[in-house]
């Protein structure tokens, strides 16, 4: 369980953030992120930025990048927001099967996109987000 992916829309506001709580929590595995319609090349959505900067994290450097097969190969887990997300990768890309999460499986609960919302959106977003990382740490720390 070294590389972790974890996986939104345009990959500028929920994945960068699960990105670096991950990162924050296992310094030792590789993390990305990536995006099933990804915003290519732009930066974290600038309240993404603000609400993280509020907990500690640092996205300046991030840019969005798309999904493409050869991160889903790599990736021994697969984490995104949404359970349309996991479907979707899943018919995209059958062999992710079994390696496909949502971040919010073990709380039951999706985490809403906040793309072009106020911050308490993005405030939202980000305390579910904590959470599953929260709730799925211990796990991956006993998959190693």
């Amino acid at each position: 369980m070294n590389h972790i992916l974890t996986l939104c829309i345009g990959n500028i506001c929920r994945s960068p953030i699960a990105e670096a709580l991950l990162k924050q929590q296992f310094p030792e595995k590789t993390v990305w992120s990536a995006g099933l319609g990804a915003l290519v090349g732009h930066p974290a959505d600038q309240l993404s930025v603000e609400v993280a900067a509020a907990h500690g994290l640092d996205l300046s450097a991030h840019r969005a990048q798309q999904l493409v097969s050869w991160m889903c190969q790599s990736a021994d887990m697969i984490l995104v927001m949404e359970q349309g997300h996991k479907t979707q990768i899943e018919q995209q890309y059958p062999l992710v099967r079994g390696k496909v999460f949502r971040l919010g499986e073990l709380g039951q609960f999706d985490i809403a996109d906040p793309y072009q919302q106020p911050k308490p959106a993005f405030e939202a977003a980000y305390a579910r987000i904590a959470r599953g990382v929260a709730d799925w740490a211990p796990r991956i720390r006993q998959l190693g």
